[in-house]
C-alpha cells in the first residue's frame, strides 16, 4: 500500500506543476485554451495556444496526468485540434522556415 501512496504522491506533485506551467503560459498570453493529445508510451502532450496566437506544449507521463493538470488550471480545454481552435494560432517566420527545412530534407 505505501508503493501506491508514493506513486500517487508522485503523480500529483506531477499534476501540480504542469499546472503551475499551464497558468504560467496563459497569464504570458492573455489567457490560453488546450487540447490533450495521447501520445503512447511517452505520455500525452498538452497544446496551449494563447489569445495572443502564441503557442506552446508540455509533455505529461500520461493522459490523466496531463486532463488533470489543465483542469487545475482552469483553463479551457479542446477535444480536438481544429476549427476555431486551430485558427488562433500564429505562426511567424521561424515556424515556416522550420516547416519548409522538414519538407526539403532540412
Amino acid at each position: 500500500m505505501a508503493d501506491t501512496q508514493q506513486v500517487d504522491a508522485r503523480a500529483e506533485r506531477k499534476v501540480a506543476r504542469l499546472a503551475r506551467e499551464i497558468s504560467t503560459f496563459a497569464k504570458a498570453h492573455g489567457g490560453a485554451e488546450a487540447q490533450v493529445a495521447h501520445i503512447g508510451e511517452r505520455g500525452a502532450r498538452i497544446v496551449l495556444v494563447g489569445e495572443d496566437g502564441g503557442w506552446g506544449d508540455l509533455v505529461a507521463p500520461s493522459t490523466e496526468i496531463a486532463e488533470k493538470a489543465v483542469e487545475k488550471s482552469g483553463i479551457t480545454v479542446h477535444e480536438s485540434f481544429d476549427g476555431e481552435f486551430a485558427a488562433k494560432v500564429k505562426t511567424g517566420p521561424y515556424e515556416w522556415k522550420r516547416m519548409a527545412g522538414i519538407q526539403i530534407g532540412g
